[in-house]
């Protein structure tokens, strides 16, 4: 019993845990429900260009009503009679006055329509014919353009054949003799170009095509001034020396040429008679594309040096030029014409002229060739007949920045070195040519080659060699690297006494240079080894190349001539300190 009384308790007491744990939990479950606190609402700040929120309707248009009044159809009565009726007499026929008038107007109409009917025909023959002569026509260009293509490949393959040895020379000859001399070279002839037309008139300007390596234009005209006529410009590709590739004739010489750079395809020219023209090599025709006139300033005597700049700030394109009338001039490509802009005027200092009725006339200079710096955009040489060099801007139209009193005579050609900044070269009738630094006014190097000197020109893969033709039908090639007293090769390159070399370039990739002379000849001469020395590799040493090498090349030379700023002070103080010195 007392046992029994005890599992009564226990239980009881476990009942009694069990009912105090469930109250816990049903008092944790009701907290849980209960709900948070209520949130402050955020206010929402209406954005006025939401035009969504309101609504918004485009007003219509009223419609309108619109007649025209126009004048009535004019009309007129007619009656006849429609039925068949007698007229007269029983004897007599029977009609019907409308039918018949419908049949009449009917029959007039058929005639005339069978007279037009020949006039038609005889027009439709005519035209046909027309049509025909046209289809046959542009059948016939096709077929010819088809055939100048085929026949074009045909003529390089026949001269390949035909200078099978000169095309070897020129891709494989170099002078063995070069290794047993140091300091001399020679000049191989290759191709020689002429043209029929072209006897007569002297080579006056040349060019080699920036973007086709093989390819050059060359101006005719001539020097002599009582035997001015006709001019040419041809473009021969050493692929086939025996015929031109694009011919062009005008009515005055052709006195210089330039390739535009970034467009190879333009060409522009200036003209003996004061004109300048571009001519455009994709075009099918012979005339240029632009030319001056009178009324668009043209120059008033022979243009003797044209070059291409950069475009404009409207992007079009621009080309100078110089002129004997001592202008040069800007031309810019507008639409279809040329806008020219005066940039300065060659005057000559203390020249002026007393006219009439006390007015005081400028003489101007006479500019002869000009050339523009590789970096310094602004910047640019002009070659006087006076001999003077002057370095001008185009920023300023009446102001000089430098003048050198460079020769005794014409300067032929003046050209800034493609590598090094500071210098310049330039050649003269006074047979002499001489190389410049432009902040000093004293050449560096003056050369005398015994003849008029008629252009000279850098080469484009060293800054210290450079070439010059005299008109003594010789050709110069000087190296100042190696020999910086004489030329490395002198060479006869015309060997009749009336014909003068005129001019003479560089090819930008290949060892070639081209020259002109006054029998409207081009030649073409293959230079060296000697003559386009490259150094020679160490073993474990690379041989260092770039710009870099060129112009410290060139600078080492400069240094050796260049007098140093102390040692010039010094001596201007030892001859302030003894005036006797000086006598």
């Amino acid at each position: 019993m007392p046992a029994k009384a005890g599992d009564r308790h226990r239980q009881a007491a476990g009942e009694e845990e069990a009912e105090g744990s469930g109250t816990a939990e049903v008092a944790e479950a009701a907290e849980a429900e209960e709900p948070p606190p209520p949130r402050m609402k955020e206010q929402k700040l209406a954005n006025q260009f939401n035009f969504i929120e309101r609504a918004s309707r485009t007003l219509n248009n009223p419609m309108r009503e619109r007649a025209c009044q126009s004048e009535p159809t004019p009309c007129k009565n007619f009656s006849a009679t429609a039925n068949q009726c007698t007229t007269g007499t029983p004897g007599r026929k029977y009609k019907w006055e409308i039918y018949d008038a419908y049949v009449e107007e009917l029959q007039k109409m058929e005639r005339s329509k069978e007279k037009e009917k020949p006039k038609a025909q005889t027009a439709k023959r005519e035209e046909e014919k027309r049509g025909r002569k046209l289809t046959s026509l542009e059948l016939q260009s096709d077929d010819i353009t088809k055939i100048s293509k085929a026949a074009k490949i045909m003529e390089r393959m026949v001269n390949q054949n035909t200078f099978d040895d000169i095309a070897q020379d020129f891709k494989y000859f170099e002078d063995a003799s070069d290794e047993y001399r140091d300091q001399e070279g020679t000049l191989l002839p290759l191709w020689k170009f002429q043209y029929d037309k072209t006897k007569r008139l002297a080579v006056t300007a040349i060019s080699w095509n920036p973007k086709y390596k093989d390819l050059f234009a060359v101006g005719y005209g001539s020097y002599d001034f009582m035997k001015q006529g006709q001019g040419m410009l041809l473009l021969y590709t050493m692929k086939n020396p025996s015929f031109p590739e694009y011919v062009f004739s005008s009515e005055s010489g052709i006195m210089c040429l330039d390739f535009h750079n970034d467009y190879p395809y333009l060409v522009a020219v200036g003209f003996y008679d004061g004109n300048v023209a571009v001519y455009n090599l994709k075009k099918a025709t012979s005339q240029p594309s632009y030319k001056s006139s009178a009324k668009s300033g043209k120059h008033t005597e022979p243009v003797w040096q044209v070059k291409w700049q950069k475009d404009d700030m409207d992007n079009n394109l621009n080309f100078f030029s110089v002129s004997s009338d001592g202008r040069i001039v800007s031309w810019t490509l507008v639409k279809n014409e040329l806008v020219h802009t005066d940039v300065i005027k060659l005057s000559v200092e203390g020249t002026t002229m007393q006219g009439p009725q006390g007015l005081q006339l400028q003489t101007l200079g006479c500019g002869t060739s000009f050339d523009f710096h590789k970096k310094i955009d602004y910047l640019f040489l002009v070659g006087t007949e006076e001999g003077k060099i002057y370095k001008c801007s185009k920023c300023y139209s009446s102001q000089f920045l430098d003048v050198f009193e460079a020769h005794h005579m014409a300067v032929d050609s003046v050209s800034w070195n493609p590598y090094h900044l500071k210098v310049f070269i330039s050649c003269s009738s006074d047979w002499t040519v001489k190389i410049w630094d432009h902040t000093i006014k004293t050449p560096m190097f003056i050369y005398d080659l015994n003849s008029a000197v008629g252009d000279v020109a850098w080469s484009p893969y060293s800054s210290t060699v450079f070439a010059a033709v005299t008109t003594d039908g010789k050709a110069h090639v000087f190296d100042l690297s190696i020999n910086k007293y004489e030329a490395l090769c002198t060479q006869l390159v015309v060997a009749k006494k009336k014909n003068k070399i005129t001019h003479i370039q560089f090819n930008p990739v290949y060892p070639v240079v081209i020259i002109g002379d006054e029998r409207g000849h081009v030649t073409s001469l293959k230079l060296s080894p000697n003559l386009r020395r490259i150094p020679k590799e160490k073993k474990g040493q690379e041989v260092k190349k770039g710009p870099e090498v060129e112009i410290a090349k060139l600078d080492k030379l400069l240094n050796l001539v260049r007098e140093p700023e102390s040692k010039a002070g010094k001596r201007a103080g030892e001859t302030m300190a003894l005036p006797g010195a000086a006598s």
